[in-house]
């Protein structure tokens, strides 16, 4: 498109720029060391509506800026899955297309599948845990020196298959956490778990996956997703804007944060299916875009679900699949511990509360340890 003089002095005199120009102004007079850092993370990740100037006022937003990254993340994401289709089976990327996850009952064979749950189940890993409503979340990290100890594991997370589907789902040759994940349902009298509210995680497409280890029935927690609420239709992306310009310091802490909660009715007016649970047997894998709203089913009675639990993000406004930094060997596999380490850090130094608290080294398969807040 040629620029021309005339053009850029019509951009200038636009009513809209010069609303935001003011903006702009308002805030580098105000605060000009907060602007300068927030606008370096404007095209990246972050999503907090509460502690990032730009990205949570509500001028720019009123313009249209949470409108436009949502709409420009989409569509890189799937300029890069287009090139990623090639390397997963043409079924794996029509059932995702479709629903936004894709499933695979019986993922290992029966012998690959118990060798891997007796490593997961009797090996002691450091481990983390966090206490949300009546509800525990243990995560017990797969890092370098553990998975030197389990064959079983270590062959299924270089497979080229996990990760192929993993990099097409997260829309890039991305480098996962890996954790054993644990679901403790009703460890105490409390309100229900917050992660039973539907919610997408963020604005933009990610991934994360679930190789359940043990059967999950309907009434014990189960991964809940709604069919087809990762693409980004026209009535999501004004739901988006709306749901950016209602933020204020009285919406639920997640929503102000950037998982934006969503309501039955809201659902139904964006024209999305019903939410689906996965009741499914173990050595089940569902790999799942959680731009997509879903969430943690209500779970009636105590109960355990155990599963080797992937996560992944990368800035979503790369045209490019690979150029990973995390994928260096020098991190790849020490993520894990340094994310932890992290989150003490920001604890220790700045009083920043880390809700993923130590408690030990533990079997997955042992009660909840924190009980209380």
């Amino acid at each position: 498109m040629k620029i021309t003089l005339k053009k850029i002095k019509s951009f200038f005199q636009d009513e809209r720029t010069q609303v935001a120009l003011n903006e702009i102004k308002t805030l580098i007079r105000e605060k000009p060391a907060k602007l300068m850092g927030d606008a370096f993370t404007l095209f990246g990740e972050a999503k907090s509506f509460e502690s990032h100037s730009i990205i949570g006022n509500p001028v720019f937003n009123q313009l249209g800026l949470h409108r436009f990254r949502v709409r420009k993340a989409a569509q890189l994401a799937e300029r890069r899955r287009q090139y990623l289709a090639r390397f997963i089976a043409a079924e794996d990327v029509e059932q995702f297309q479709q629903n936004g996850f894709i499933l695979k009952e019986n993922f290992l064979s029966d012998a690959e599948f118990n060798q891997l749950r007796q490593e997961l189940f009797e090996t002691k890993f450091e481990t983390r845990e966090t206490l949300q409503g009546d509800t525990v979340t243990r995560r017990m990290s797969l890092d370098h020196q553990v998975l030197n100890q389990l064959p079983a594991t270590n062959t299924l997370l270089q497979s080229h298959q996990w990760k192929s589907l993993i990099n097409y789902v997260g829309s890039f040759k991305v480098q996962p956490m890996y954790y054993v994940q644990v679901i403790l349902s009703h460890v105490r009298k409390a309100r229900p778990d917050p992660q039973t509210n539907l919610h997408s995680d963020t604005f933009h497409p990610t991934v994360k996956a679930w190789l359940f280890l043990t059967d999950v029935a309907e009434d014990e927690g189960p991964f809940v997703y709604v069919p087809g609420s990762h693409q980004l239709t026209e009535s999501r992306l004004n739901w988006e804007h709306q749901k950016a310009l209602s933020i204020t310091e009285k919406t639920d802490t997640m929503t102000r944060r950037g998982s934006f909660r969503v309501k039955p009715e809201e659902l139904l007016s964006m024209g999305y299916a019903q939410p689906k649970a996965f009741a499914v047997k173990a050595n089940t894998l569902v790999v799942a875009d959680t731009y997509g709203f879903h969430a943690r089913g209500q779970s009636t009675h105590a109960s355990t679900r155990i599963e080797l639990w992937a996560y992944a993000r990368r800035n979503p406004f790369l045209p490019w699949v690979g150029l990973n930094p995390l994928a260096l060997p020098v991190l790849n596999k020490r993520l894990v511990p340094l994310y932890w380490k992290g989150l003490d850090f920001l604890e220790a130094k700045y009083q920043r509360n880390n809700p993923w608290k130590k408690v030990g080294k533990r079997y997955a398969t042992e009660p909840a340890v924190v009980k209380t807040k």
